[in-house]
């Protein structure tokens, strides 16, 4: 089966531009104008990758990531002219993996897509356990899913990624270069706060849902490791 891309832009010129673009890697590609038409799309189909623009004339391109990341872990590449480094940050830290300014390298679109695919199949393909329980704790890497006491969490990919990473190999010491060499697609926005900001949102997702302790534990200097019960304090 071929991989498909969601591609959202309100100008048609651009999504076929796209269209051309990401034909050479012979994907299978859904246009959606404005925020609304993309998520009544994303409720009816799977997709591999989601290109949002940010500028959509209903709901912005922040709204719709963030509406999205509630409940799906579709990667998500944000398309946008909207370059300033606070826009980069935000769009990053409420659930896009990736953030490509306008005008682009078509060869650098083209990289970008193929490699946000090609890292959600090299995780499913490494990892030999799909599902991992610890007290109140299953991550599924199967189905993508985190629950708590049976409550599914809404993780972001980049979330479910480091807290899969972390949990697959329980007592390893993570440094945050490992982390961003593991999980980060491209070079692109590459910088270690984004995993410290991850790390936390992951924690209070986890106590929100009323997990009994923090499993991710702060190696001070170092990076981060996973606790397998809230003893396991060495």
């Amino acid at each position: 089966m071929k991989d498909k891309i969601l591609v959202v832009d309100d100008e048609w010129n651009m999504r076929n531009l796209i269209k051309i673009h990401l034909s050479k890697i012979n994907v299978d590609i859904d246009e959606a104008k404005n925020g609304k038409e993309a998520l009544q799309m994303l409720d009816k189909t799977l997709y591999n990758v989601m290109i949002l623009d940010i500028m959509l004339p209903d709901i912005d391109g922040w709204a719709v990531c963030a509406t999205v990341r509630e409940t799906k872990n579709v990667p998500i590449l944000m398309l946008t002219a909207r370059s300033d480094i606070k826009d980069r940050v935000h769009g990053l830290n409420i659930g896009a993996d990736d953030y490509l300014i306008k005008p682009f390298a078509p060869e650098e679109l083209v990289a970008r897509v193929t490699a946000l695919i090609r890292r959600e199949k090299m995780i499913n393909k490494e990892n030999d356990t799909p599902i991992l329980y610890f007290e109140d704790l299953s991550i599924n890497m199967i189905s993508r899913s985190v629950k708590v006491k049976d409550k599914p969490i809404g993780l972001t990919p980049k979330e479910f990624d480091i807290l899969y990473l972390f949990a697959s190999q329980p007592k390893r010491v993570f440094t945050r270069e490992m982390i961003l060499d593991k999980i980060w697609a491209t070079n692109e926005m590459r910088e270690l706060r984004a995993i410290d900001t991850h790390v936390k949102n992951i924690r209070e997702k986890l106590r929100k849902y009323g997990f009994s302790y923090n499993p991710i534990k702060t190696v001070w200097g170092v990076g981060y490791r996973f606790l397998n019960t809230e003893e396991d304090k060495t």
